[in-house]
């Protein structure tokens, strides 16, 4: 069940009435919990068996971690989650990868490996993620537990942000459901709004390019440099609009139930370096891969080379935790070794130095940079890998074949938008216009982003992660 099919409106529609509708609390929360596992289920009913241990097994280790008075107990319930929970992921995420990966090393020694046909649950980074990071905060006493158990189960499956996150902290989202929302404080229009914009990101913008993406990537070396690089742009901006916009979606489906989530995106591409790109990309996870594993890591409290290090395991895991394969791990790395090389930047005098331009070449350089690394994260293999990014680095290409050149004029459009929605204001701007005004404008941008969708949809990106 896809926020962008139209069984999704009817099942939304159905939830969405009897949640209002309903005074009691407890039964207002019991029916969004069903609702969820009824739309996990719509995947595949049998991995609710997943979301079941994992809510069962965190919720007990939690509250005898809370409860235990020896630090060995404690650290034996937080071995127990991270040992099921973990184990899980690593199952059925990363089993295969590291079989294939070491039977190069195996099968000359006369050892032989055998791959298992393992299904990918759907979101099972995320809300693995989700369960650990409650159990970690009530180790580190950050967190009481909660004691009842159909909330916590609502929050690990809350279907807003199941499938693809933002990922949810326990201390955000717990204490929302002490108390029923109130109806007069919905702000009904703004969650509309940010529904149909991710819609439209997501619909219209992303699965649009998805076939020009895909055809050079499948073959680069049929392509011609201007054609590789108009593909790495397209693919830039397919990938934001799929996860962004599937963000906003869940950010704005929730609202519609009265609950809050995070900002999970706030406009990326226009960081003047890395580390502000991190601040702004995915970031929910990456505030989780900074609190539960750089932190913990050490930070930056140590040396250089120990900061550098704990950068370097952090996105090396980071790349990983997008998928099992090596290229993922690449993408990470690039990422760990520009954020190193931007740390020792600011500890020199000539980061201080500023002239006329100055943020907009920096800006400029890290998107290069972000789009390079792009190229690992999409590309099927490193042979693929190694191709785009020769084409995209030299400007030169054996292919011949090339892109329409409207798709130029269509990246420096999309850049334009971007840029001027990164300016705000829309909010204030919205709560002036008239109840029959905002209702006509969404129902015509409504009608004309239906026109616009493609015939052959494409799955969300982060979906297989």
């Amino acid at each position: 069940m896809l926020f962008t099919q139209p069984i999704f409106a009817l099942f939304f529609a159905a939830t969405f009435a009897y949640v209002w509708a309903t005074r009691k609390n407890r039964r207002r929360k019991l029916a969004l919990l069903v609702a969820s596992y009824v739309f996990y289920a719509a995947w595949d009913w049998r991995f609710l068996s997943l979301i079941l241990v994992s809510t069962l097994v965190d919720f007990v280790a939690a509250r005898r971690i809370d409860a235990a008075t020896d630090p060995r107990q404690r650290r034996g319930w937080l071995r127990l989650s991270l040992v099921v929970n973990l184990g899980l992921l690593g199952f059925f995420k990363y089993f295969n990868f590291f079989i294939d990966s070491a039977a190069s090393i195996l099968e000359p020694l006369g050892i032989n490996t055998q791959s298992l046909d393992i299904v990918l649950p759907v979101g099972i980074s995320f809300f693995t993620f989700q369960t650990l990071s409650y159990t970690l905060d009530v180790y580190r006493k950050r967190l009481r537990p909660v004691s009842g158990l159909a909330d916590f189960a609502l929050f690990v499956a809350f279907f807003p942000q199941l499938v693809a996150g933002p990922i949810v902290r326990a201390a955000d989202f717990l204490p929302q459901l002490a108390h029923s929302p109130r109806w007069r404080d919905l702000d009904t229009r703004l969650h509309l709004t940010r529904f149909l914009l991710g819609f439209v990101k997501k619909a219209c913008i992303a699965d649009s390019l998805a076939p020009h993406v895909d055809a050079v990537f499948a073959q680069p070396g049929l392509y011609a440099a201007s054609a590789v690089w108009i593909a790495v742009l397209l693919y830039a901006i397919q990938i934001y609009g799929d996860f962004s916009g599937y963000s906003d979606m869940a950010i704005a489906t929730a609202g519609l139930l009265g609950y809050e989530l995070g900002i999970n995106f706030d406009f990326p591409y226009l960081s003047p370096n890395l580390s502000a790109f991190w601040h702004r990309w995915h970031i929910s996870l990456s505030s989780w891969l900074r609190d539960y594993l750089y932190i913990p890591l050490g930070g930056s409290r140590g040396s250089r080379l120990a900061t550098a290090r704990n950068l370097m395991i952090t996105m090396l895991l980071g790349g990983l935790w997008h998928g099992a394969a090596w290229t993922f791990v690449a993408w990470g790395a690039v990422h760990g070794v520009g954020l190193c090389v931007h740390r020792l930047w600011r500890q020199t005098r000539a980061s201080q130095i500023a002239f006329p331009g100055a943020r907009l070449l920096a800006t400029a350089l890290t998107a290069y940079t972000v789009c390079c690394a792009w190229i690992l994260f999409r590309a099927p293999s490193f042979g693929h890998a190694f191709t785009l990014l020769e084409s995209f680095v030299s400007l030169r290409s054996p292919g011949t074949l090339r892109l329409d050149p409207w798709l130029f004029a269509l990246v420096a459009a999309l850049a334009a938008v971007h840029a001027l929605a990164h300016r705000g204001g829309f909010e204030r701007r919205l709560a002036r216009i008239p109840d029959p005004v905002f209702a006509t404008a969404f129902g015509i941008a409504a009608a004309l982003a239906l026109s616009f969708v493609p015939l052959r949809s494409t799955p969300f990106i982060y979906f297989q992660f």
